[in-house]
């Protein structure tokens, strides 16, 4: 009877960097940097629209540049927190900042029910081209 021959160990491989997931991975003190200490918030809400009303001061942070830029064109916060890679959170206080600085204006959405029939509309079209 042989005694069992030893196998060289080697040595594991490394593993595949996973992609950080939601909320791994982000430093809390940029957040806080973005922010400030106060953290107040106007009532925003994910269809919220946001336009930019004045070009950017040269104090504005990339933060405030970025919505600046980006909401030229009525934007939903629920984009701009998309576009930014920022909670919901940190970009209503951001808002909110921009807001009191009248930098950008808030509006609510429009809804589809209260824009007039088409239909309606085609019917007084035919009948002003009667006339």
């Amino acid at each position: 009877m042989t005694p069992p021959q030893r196998r060289r160990r080697e040595p594991d491989p490394e593993p595949t960097p996973q992609p950080p997931q939601e909320g791994e991975g982000k430093n809390p003190e940029r957040l806080y940097i973005i922010t400030g200490p106060d953290g107040e918030r106007a009532p925003l809400d994910l269809v919220t629209l946001i336009v930019a009303r004045a070009e950017p001061p040269s104090s504005a942070t990339p933060e405030q540049l970025a919505v600046l830029r980006m909401c030229r064109a009525p934007l939903a916060v629920a984009e701009v927190s998309a576009y930014l890679s920022l909670p919901f959170s940190v970009v209503t206080v951001l808002l909110t900042e921009m807001l009191a600085a009248e930098l950008v204006q808030a509006r609510a959405p429009i809804v589809r029910q209260h824009l007039p029939d088409r239909s309606l509309l085609e019917a007084v079209m035919n009948g002003l081209q009667r006339l």
